[in-house]
């Protein structure tokens, strides 16, 4: 199978997306740029114009405005040339971003879990207005809400019908995959049944694999045992992790779309079965005669992460634009506990892919073994933030990527924004 079936819902998106014609943008005059502040986890809403730094590609740049935004309504201006303005133009002078939400949410988790019922309800309650575009992507499908569907259905409703397609989806979706980590911890379990001494409670666990095995030489044993889990463990490098190219394509399907993008990537932290630490020493007393074999196990505990390499600078080009807001959620669980069976984290690749998708939009990073409390918390950010303009010194249209950099002057607050724009 493909590498990236687990995210197979992104290129989904990119496809039903392709079609449309890509608008050329009109020349920059002004550089929007949400900025988040943070002291700690608290947002800091009381920093001025005069508090704020900003650079473009290490040039510093002067600011023209600040916005403060809090629960989406405008709580104050400020502009250098406010003095200048007469007041009439002052109080015909508006605010005016384009006001349509298009919400994205991404169900990336392994299995169903409960308290996604709380996330959707949350959202339909606290979070959607009828004026919202809503798309669901699941392991197993693209699904979508339009402002239509508030005139025919009950909100309550609508977070019905979602529960009932992610609780089936999440079922269904990513099969192979966990019948393959299945496959992993049944034989992992048979090299450690291989060396327990005989008449012990473990004997009652013989499996499939330790079964058959059992009966022959121990040696012969563990090296068809070592060679089931390679190739298993190969099996589930190749039907898990991220895509460089849809992860570019998401973005550049985004950016097609009218208004705000605010996406909300719910990804479930992954653990693969290990043999244990105590069943490996034991092994490797047996094979000392036996150096190949030594090695064949010792590989066993040094597999790759499938750990790919992104290009950073494209994944951030592809997601340049002001409109959206990536937040990536990231759902941890305590490993099982398993005899013979070390479950360690193997969720580094993706983990960094849609980290690098979120630092590109200024978006949140986050994890928690509470769905909901994390999604409140991107909520939040998506609502509370500044909203910096400047215009470049010496601007060209040379359709180059602009590295935008913010700070707040004598803090060491944490500082989120958009990573840049591409100047075309």
């Amino acid at each position: 199978m493909k590498k990236g079936t687990v995210i197979i819902g992104l290129l989904l998106l990119a496809l039903f997306l392709s079609g449309q014609e890509i608008q050329e943008k009109a020349t920059a005059v002004n550089i929007e740029v949400p900025v988040r502040v943070y002291d700690g986890n608290k947002f800091v809403e009381g920093l001025t114009i005069n508090d704020f730094i900003i650079y473009e590609d290490g040039k510093k740049q002067d600011i023209d405005a600040v916005y403060l935004i809090k629960e989406r309504a405008i709580q104050r201006k400020e502009s250098v040339a406010e003095e200048a303005i007469p007041e009439q133009e002052k109080k015909e002078e508006k605010f005016a971003p384009d006001e349509q939400r298009h919400f994205v949410l991404i169900f990336e988790l392994l299995e169903y879990l409960p308290q996604i019922n709380d996330v959707i309800d949350y959202f339909f309650q606290n979070v959607m207005q009828p004026s919202d575009a809503v798309r669901i992507i699941t392991p197993v499908g693209n699904y979508r809400l339009t402002p239509k569907s508030h005139k025919t259905k009950t909100k309550i409703q609508m977070a019905g019908s979602l529960k009932n397609i992610v609780k089936k989806d999440l079922r269904i979706g990513n099969t192979e995959y966990r019948n393959t980590v299945d496959e992993l911890k049944r034989i992992v379990r048979a090299l450690g049944m291989l060396i327990a001494p005989k008449g012990s409670d473990v004997e009652t666990m013989l499996d499939e694999y330790s079964s058959s095995l059992y009966s022959s030489s121990q040696r012969e044993n563990i090296s068809m045992v070592v060679t089931a889990y390679q190739l298993a463990h190969d099996r589930l490098l190749n039907i898990r992790g991220v895509e460089q190219k849809k992860l570019i394509d998401f973005g550049e399907a985004l950016k097609q779309m009218d208004g705000q993008k605010i996406v909300f990537i719910l990804y479930q932290r992954e653990h693969v079965p290990q043999v244990s630490s105590r069943v490996m020493l034991q092994y490797s007393n047996l094979s000392q005669d036996d150096p190949a074999m030594y090695m064949s196990l010792a590989n066993i505990m040094e597999f790759p992460s499938g750990d790919y390499a992104l290009d950073v600078d494209k994944v951030e080009k592809a997601y340049a634009d002001s409109s959206i807001s990536a937040h990536f959620l990231f759902l941890t669980k305590l490993a099982e506990r398993n005899a013979f069976i070390d479950m360690q984290e193997f969720s580094s690749d993706v983990f960094n892919a849609f980290k690098t998708l979120a630092d590109a939009t200024g978006g949140t990073v986050d994890s928690s073994s509470s769905p909901e409390f994390l999604f409140e918390k991107a909520v939040e950010a998506t609502e509370n933030y500044y909203l910096l303009y400047y215009t470049p010194k010496n601007y060209v249209a040379d359709g180059q990527f602009k590295k935008i950099e913010v700070k707040v002057k004598g803090k060491k607050y944490r500082v989120t924004h958009r990573a840049g724009y591409v100047a075309d």
